[in-house]
């Protein structure tokens, strides 16, 4: 598709997408160039922490605390819950606060968290020494912790 004729049918375009697919079939995905020209994306902040040492589940515990909560009350929960996943999730609120001012021009007052999800990460694996000269597997969970951040309307 060329650019003026995506931004003539801009409306139909998005309407399409959120519609969705037929289950029969695969929904259409717009290339990386489509979005931006379409403005996809643009109303959000969002950051990704990669390969953080702690499981998905111990994140999802502080994650559900500031689901839908505004930006400065996320902060203070995140101060002063006493949880390893605390300094993790502050760091990427951070950088989604960041990328949603500076990038996409959002105001900092009415953003809040719209989305936060931590996802399995590679599983390291160490072997520990047990009797007889055998060995049993431990198992180092990672996680992929993203956070959204939308302006409240």
């Amino acid at each position: 598709m060329s650019k003026d004729y995506m931004l003539e049918h801009r409306e139909e375009i998005l309407a399409e997408q959120a519609a969705g697919a037929r289950k029969s079939a695969k929904p259409q995905l717009l290339t990386k160039k489509e979005r931006k020209v379409l403005g996809v994306g643009k109303d959000q902040g969002k950051a990704i922490a990669k390969y953080v040492r702690i499981t998905p589940r111990k994140m999802s515990v502080v994650i559900d605390l500031i689901k839908g909560k505004s930006l400065d009350e996320a902060y203070a929960i995140l101060m002063y819950t006493p949880k390893a996943a605390s300094p993790v999730l502050t760091k990427a609120l951070k950088s989604a606060e960041a990328n949603a001012v500076f990038n996409n021009s959002l105001s900092r007052d009415a953003l809040y968290v719209a989305d936060a999800y931590a996802n399995q990460g590679p599983v390291l694996k160490r072997f520990m020494p047990k009797a007889r000269g055998s060995a049993a597997r431990i198992n180092k969970r990672t996680s992929h912790v993203t956070v959204v951040l939308k302006e409240r309307v």
